[in-house]
């Protein structure tokens, strides 16, 4: 029976798996789904059909008791509130799918390579490692399956096993434990530094798509390193590091000045993570509207001296605004084209989330 029960649920959670496969485009743009995310979980609605009973040939021998016909309705009609449809309905059940599961899919899905972390490995954390077993300890810790045959063998070696009464019981000679040692595990850690344009022309709609961009931005580096730090720095004119909540609840106001949060970006990384120890990852989302042309070249000239030489990554993504001109993406791709460590996106609609989160990690920096 309970081996059943693990065939059945491994089958299901193929099922699962390959649903969510089949719908990852759609899913990258839910934001619902982002809401019911917990700690190490995230629910996600799947179409996934319910289970029903069939009812088989009966030789066309009767509906229940008494004389029947082929297809003829059991039971009485109800009375419904309302008038029917004539569309089936759609059966949507919510399943939990760990966020390190969701993270392969999207891997798998979007042909995304590993990660190599370039940081030297400084956080060491301690965990226990069951490698062995004895004879003592907690009952919890019982090793079934040894304990299990060392009394059959004791039971066979003097005689009194019975093959037709096959009842073992288990002595306390019998009884082996799982056994650990603490072993120290290596982590790679990692910084991500979100920066994000809050002036008047980024409206809900555009903090909505850095939302759903961050999220899956997210999920795919935490897959990816063990130990890892989020920083979040908002800018209009001026810039200043917030905490996760306000980063996504600001309200936008004011213009739009992009080299001050390259400068808070460039004073934070210097004051606290150290390049030789941290892999550092940062992303900046704008309309691409910025103050003056002159600001832009000095945003280029940060970059390209003090933030590309020493991060992983750093991308950027423009998200569509009817107030925004659009134009520092022209900027960046004109003269910082042939920085291997800088990749630019647009990102128009929720659609286009799934292809900008490609191109972020496409070379598995």
């Amino acid at each position: 029976m309970v081996r059943n029960i693990e065939r059945d649920q491994s089958r299901f959670k193929k099922i699962v798996r390959g649903k969510i496969r089949e719908n990852l485009r759609k899913y990258v743009t839910h934001g619902e789904m982002i809401g019911r995310k917990g700690r190490d979980l995230v629910s996600i609605p799947l179409p996934l059909d319910t289970p029903h009973f069939r009812y088989g040939d009966n030789n066309d021998s009767g509906v229940g008791q008494g004389d029947g016909k082929p297809g003829q309705q059991v039971g009485d009609e109800g009375d419904g509130a309302g008038p029917g449809g004539t569309d089936p309905g759609k059966h949507l059940m919510e399943v939990d799918v760990s966020l390190e599961e969701l993270a392969d899919i999207l891997g798998e899905e979007l042909q995304l390579p590993r990660i190599e972390p370039k940081g030297a490995r400084n956080i060491t954390s301690i965990k226990d490692r069951y490698s062995s077993v004895r004879q003592t300890g907690p009952e919890s810790l019982r090793h079934f399956k040894r304990t299990f045959r060392r009394a059959m063998r004791r039971a066979i070696m003097t005689g009194v096993y019975d093959p037709d009464n096959p009842m073992i019981v288990f002595e306390r000679g019998d009884k082996v434990y799982r056994s650990w040692k603490p072993v120290k595990k290596p982590q790679s850690t990692a910084v991500i530094v979100y920066m994000m344009d809050v002036s008047g022309s980024m409206g809900h709609e555009q903090k909505e798509l850095v939302r759903l961009e961050a999220f899956w931005i997210d999920t795919w580096l935490r897959r990816n390193y063990d130990g890892i730090e989020s920083r979040y720095i908002v800018h209009d004119v001026h810039a200043q590091e917030v905490d996760r909540e306000t980063f996504f609840r600001i309200r936008e106001d004011g213009g739009t000045k992009i080299s001050s949060a390259f400068k808070c970006c460039r004073d934070l990384l210097a004051s606290n993570y150290d390049p030789n120890e941290w892999n550092t990852y940062l992303f900046h989302f704008s309309d691409g509207d910025n103050s003056s042309e002159s600001d832009s070249r000095e945003c280029c000239r940060i970059l390209k001296e003090e933030l590309l030489p020493t991060a992983n990554q750093f991308g950027y993504c423009q998200v569509a605004s009817a107030y925004g001109s659009g134009n520092f993406i022209n900027v960046l791709r004109e003269h910082l084209d042939k920085e291997e460590t800088m990749v630019t996106t647009r990102v128009n609609t929720k659609d286009d989330i799934y292809d900008s989160i490609k191109e972020f990690f496409a070379k598995g920096r």
